[in-house]
């Protein structure tokens, strides 16, 4: 198997793989769906890769113009590939990569907020719920009108109960499946909105 980027400055470049199978790349169709679904939000965003293996979701998002990504994940391996896809890239000089767990990362105090976040732990582990749950609780991850991407395999998918974020949208791709939520904007049940709306 072979990874590559699909469009943006690094177009057609190939990605290393992570040794061994602690890791599952996102396939090309995916990707190329999920950023189409993200459109032209992506430009001069910040992206936030949460148990970011090879790095490939996040190098795409620098590819098609994010100002930044922080990539994280708790393996050697994984944090070596990451550098160097980001090297053959040549876009190491708008990312981080972080050796942590994702859920230390998400309990530490003044965070940087995102404009997305993008959530594809190891599989039936109930770790997607586990993250999206650590970031619903601490929102200032996540800029106001910001998105949380979770992949997860279909037969992973169940309903969560959440304080903020809401869901709007879902794709299924084979064996793959997109959900998206967002956070609304703070000022849609402010009261100064609210004010405004009875004048």
């Amino acid at each position: 198997m072979s990874i590559r980027v699909i469009a943006g400055t690094a177009k057609g470049r190939k990605l290393k793989l992570v040794p061994g199978d602690s890791t599952r790349p996102v396939m090309d169709r995916v990707k190329e769906s999920l950023f189409n679904i993200l459109g032209v939000s992506i430009l001069d965003s910040s992206f936030l890769d949460l148990f970011a293996g090879t790095g490939s979701v996040g190098i795409e998002a620098l590819s098609r113009g994010a100002g930044r990504a922080l990539f994280i994940d708790n393996h050697r391996l994984a944090i070596r590939t990451i550098q160097e896809n980001l090297m053959a890239t040549r876009l190491a000089d708008r990312a981080e990569v972080l050796l942590a767990d994702a859920f230390v990362y998400l309990q530490r105090p003044r965070p940087e907020a995102f404009d997305t976040i993008y959530i594809a732990p190891p599989q039936y582990k109930g770790l997607w719920q586990k993250a999206l749950l650590a970031v619903d609780t601490h929102l200032e991850h996540l800029q106001p009108d910001g998105i949380v991407v979770v992949q997860i395999d279909p037969t992973e998918r169940e309903e969560i109960v959440l304080e903020t974020l809401r869901p709007y949208d879902e794709r299924k791709y084979g064996s793959t499946l997109l959900w998206f939520f967002e956070r609304p904007a703070e000022q849609e049940n402010s009261p100064e909105s609210e004010e405004s709306q009875l004048e």
